[in-house]
This record gives C-alpha cells, sequence and structure tokens, in this order.
C-alpha cells in the first residue's frame, strides 16, 4: 500500500482510480486534509481484491472504511466476511461496519447529484459534447435515459472516467452530495 505509511490512522478502500480521486476532492472541497488526518484512500484494484488488502492491512490497527458499486457489492461482503470483520448481510451492517454502496456506480451517483444538464455543461467545457451528442444517435443508446447515456461517455475512452470523477465532484453543490460518499468520509 504505497499511499500509507506510520503516520495513517484510517484507510478507505475504493474500487479504482476515478473513486479515489473523487473522494479527495470532495474531501478538499470540504477542507480537509485527509494527508494531515492521517487519512489514506486507496483504490484497491477492483472489488475481488478486497479480502487480499485487508488481509494485507491486518496486523495494523486502522480504522476502516470502503466504497463500492452496487455491482460489487457481494464482492465487498465476502471480502469482509473472509477478512473476520463479520458477516454482513444487508447493506445497512456493511455500512456499520464503515463500507457504503453507490447505487449503480460512482458516476451514477454523482450524475443524479449534479443534474444531467449540468452534466453536459461539465461535458461541453471539456469539448466533448460534439463526441456525446454523435454517440447519443447511435441506435444502442436510442431510448436510453440521458443519465445512462453520460455515465457510458465517462466510462468509455481511456482515463475520462478519472477526468469526470474530479470535474463532476468540483461541480457538485455541496448540499446535494451523494449519501455513499458523503458517509464514507463521514466515517473516517
Amino acid at each position: 500500500m504505497s499511499a500509507m505509511d506510520e503516520q495513517t490512522r484510517a484507510v478507505v478502500l475504493v474500487e479504482g482510480v476515478s473513486d479515489r480521486v473523487a473522494l479527495e476532492t470532495l474531501a478538499e472541497r470540504r477542507g480537509r486534509d485527509l494527508r494531515a488526518e492521517g487519512v489514506s484512500v486507496v483504490a484497491i484494484g477492483g472489488a475481488q481484491a478486497l479480502g487480499r488488502v485487508l488481509g494485507e492491512l491486518e496486523p495494523r490497527d486502522l480504522a476502516l472504511a470502503g466504497l463500492c458499486d452496487a455491482g460489487e457489492e457481494g464482492a465487498f461482503r465476502r471480502g469482509l466476511a473472509r477478512a473476520g470483520l463479520g458477516s454482513p448481510s444487508t447493506r445497512a451492517e456493511m455500512e456499520r461496519l464503515g463500507f457504503y454502496v453507490c447505487v449503480e456506480d460512482l458516476e451514477d451517483e454523482l450524475i443524479r447529484a449534479v443534474g444531467a444538464a449540468a452534466v453536459e455543461e461539465v461535458v461541453e467545457a471539456q469539448r466533448e459534447l460534439r463526441s456525446f451528442r454523435t454517440m447519443q444517435k447511435q441506435p444502442a443508446w436510442h431510448g436510453r435515459t440521458r443519465e445512462e447515456q453520460l455515465r457510458r461517455l465517462m466510462g468509455s475512452g481511456g482515463r475520462r472516467k478519472i477526468r469526470y470523477a474530479r470535474l463532476l465532484v468540483e461541480a457538485l453543490d455541496l448540499g446535494r452530495m451523494p449519501r455513499p460518499l458523503d458517509r464514507v468520509l463521514g466515517h473516517v
């Protein structure tokens, strides 16, 4: 865990880099310096890695928290159980352990919180609105909601997902914070 050192008192485990970027950006917007607080946000490289990563953290006395997508909730539950941290069978039980689930995924949470129209403004500022309009015209995306189309745009192409994680958190009204992001930061 390169993001940790002997000053680390808490670790937030997230699936990927975009999740880490979103949480760190949100903390900055709230005036928090996670590093100074001894909090590390660690991208574990996918939900299946949770059990292994928790095993690596075992000898340390750390506060733990985590964030995952709804589709990976089962993998997180199994990882927590394998690590001996409990056997959460419900989302509420996971939350008591400090692990929170995004309704679909991080992008879905942020798009709903920011609002599709405002997200399109962010896309336009990134000079990607034309690409988005082209994608919307494709038969596979006809009849899909604008939110679904925006999620697809952000999930395609290189490091777009990581870039938009920061941009959407920066565009977010802090009073409309997605619950999982708010709660996971509040846990540490």
